[in-house]
């Protein structure tokens, strides 16, 4: 795989994975008045959106940062 490729494709599985755990933080700490509420399938999807939201997010803005960043 291109070099290039290959650090892409890294910086944005972990601009993700942070962009995860933020999302899952905030949504577990209560940040929003339906948190972590059990039960229905709504609360479920949601959920996902909202981490996907913000790992989405971060991911890029640490791709972007990375590029920006790297010398050579």
């Amino acid at each position: 795989m291109p070099r290039m490729i290959s650090f892409m494709l890294t910086q944005l599985a972990t601009g993700f994975a942070i962009g995860c755990a933020v999302g899952f933080l905030i949504w577990q700490n209560g940040f929003l008045p339906f948190g972590s509420a059990p039960g229905e399938f709504q609360n479920y999807i949601a959920q996902g959106l909202f981490i996907y939201l913000f790992a989405s997010t971060i991911s890029m803005g640490y791709l972007a940062t990375a590029l920006l960043l790297e010398a050579e």
